[in-house]
């Protein structure tokens, strides 16, 4: 690796029209930071049930992440003004519809199921829809693109650190409701926002980004159409990995809390968290502002392979503040894997499915990250709390050997196609070696 003489962030928003761009799909994107938790707090407080709360949150949450790839096709094909913007006017408006049913105690509990299914239904994918942009913005520079989806990274990741301090203000000190109440008018003004910004404007139908926002009216050609089975075989290793992330995330979260309440001292599992989103935020930073050598898919099984050790490490620790140390170093490197799977998933196709292959990885991140709270919960009675940290582990450590053993393959048959012309040639010469 190479230390980028460039490696400065400010680079990154002092592209023409990256500050607006990006600073709109934060506001948007904070919607999501907060409405989590004002969801649970609200529909808690409107029907004095936690097992209500849980299920609303489990509709909104499914149906946001299963159908979110397809929401996304909708945006490659038909564009912003067509699709994002109509999805953010009706998740802002369900949401608004949540706030203003469960405002009073006794709120209907079919209607907050509904609304809550529909709100997930159409909540627009901004992050994938962000990252394509920034291809759109640094197309021809890897390591600034690289920057870009860092620090996109990283911001995400703390909005889902300030969001639920705010929900949990609010709820404290006004309304829950108004929590989700605050959610529809971020979502919906920040992605108007983003609309009227060049770059924005400039993303055509099928998926095809215009050319710089400097040169606007002029008509993109569309990009070809992506090949089913060979756009799947290339998104293979990020999806994969990011699932395998999303399930050993999950699952630590829960062993934290058991080896915190174990170690009798409960509260103090806030400690393992705040550590891995602030070392998460440092390794996605540095992480971005180093320029590798070596490929994103050669580094994302070794990024991964680095969590998944750390992560059964853990069990080990013989106190809390050993397991802090620990959950410093599995933070260390998560804003980096996810960054490296998606910068892959936007080498996929940067044409006619670009945001549909970048919302894919986060699907697999959510759809993970849900099934590993749920399977480790089983795995508690019957294992110890070790070896439930080493199976956590192999959680990603699993799907980091099936893409180092896919992208070695990767290689020696690019090496073969490489050498056996040659060599083929040399014969056709009379060069080769004589019987």
């Amino acid at each position: 690796m190479s230390t980028a003489k460039t490696a400065s962030y400010l680079t990154v928003l002092k592209i023409p029209h990256a500050a607006r761009t990006f600073g709109a799909a934060l506001i948007a994107r904070f919607a999501y930071g907060i409405v989590f938790l004002s969801l649970v707090l609200t529909v808690t407080r409107a029907t004095g049930s936690y097992a209500m709360a849980g299920g609303v949150l489990a509709v909104f949450g499914l149906s946001s992440s299963l159908l979110a790839p397809y929401r996304a096709r909708l945006i490659d094909r038909h564009g912003v003004r067509r699709a994002l913007l109509p999805m953010a006017v009706l998740c802002a408006s369900l949401l608004g519809l949540i706030a203003a049913v469960s405002w009073q105690p006794g709120a209907p509990r079919a209607a907050l199921w509904v609304l809550g299914a529909a709100a997930g239904a159409f909540a627009p994918p901004l992050g994938p829809f962000m990252r394509t942009l920034w291809g759109v913005l640094v197309p021809d520079e890897k390591e600034l693109l690289q920057r870009a989806y860092s620090l996109d990274t990283v911001a995400e990741e703390l909005l889902y650190v300030v969001g639920p301090l705010l929900a949990g203000a609010l709820t404290a000190y006004a309304e829950p409701a108004l929590g989700v109440a605050l959610s529809a008018v971020l979502l919906l003004g920040g992605t108007a926002v983003l609309a009227t910004s060049p770059v924005a404007a400039s993303f055509r139908a099928v998926g095809a980004a215009s050319a710089p926002p400097q040169a606007t009216g002029a008509e993109a050609s569309p990009a070809p159409p992506a090949g089913g089975a060979r756009w799947w075989t290339k998104l293979i290793d990020p999806v994969l990995v990011t699932a395998g992330l999303g399930a050993c995330m999950g699952a630590f979260n829960l062993l934290a809390v058991a080896f915190a309440d174990e170690h009798g001292t409960a509260a103090s599992v806030s400690w393992v968290s705040a550590t891995m989103a602030v070392s998460s935020a440092m390794g996605g930073l540095l992480y971005g502002a180093v320029g590798w050598k070596l490929a994103a898919r050669a580094r994302l099984p070794i990024l991964a392979a680095f969590l998944g050790i750390f992560c059964a490490l853990a069990g080990q620790a013989t106190g809390m503040i050993g397991l802090v140390v620990l959950a410093a170093a599995v933070g260390f490197f998560m804003s980096p894997t996810l960054t490296t799977s998606y910068l892959i998933a936007g080498e996929v196709d940067s044409g006619a499915r670009s945001t549909e292959a970048g919302t894919w990885v986060n699907t697999a991140f959510n759809t993970g990250n849900a099934a590993g709270s749920a399977g480790i919960g089983l795995l508690l009675a019957p294992l110890s709390l070790a070896w439930c940290f080493v199976a956590t582990g192999a959680l990603v450590l699993l799907p980091a050997l099936v893409s180092a053993v896919r992208n070695s393959g990767r290689m020696i048959r690019r090496v073969e196609r490489i050498e056996i012309p040659a060599a083929t040639a040399n014969l056709n010469s009379g060069e080769g070696e004589k019987p």
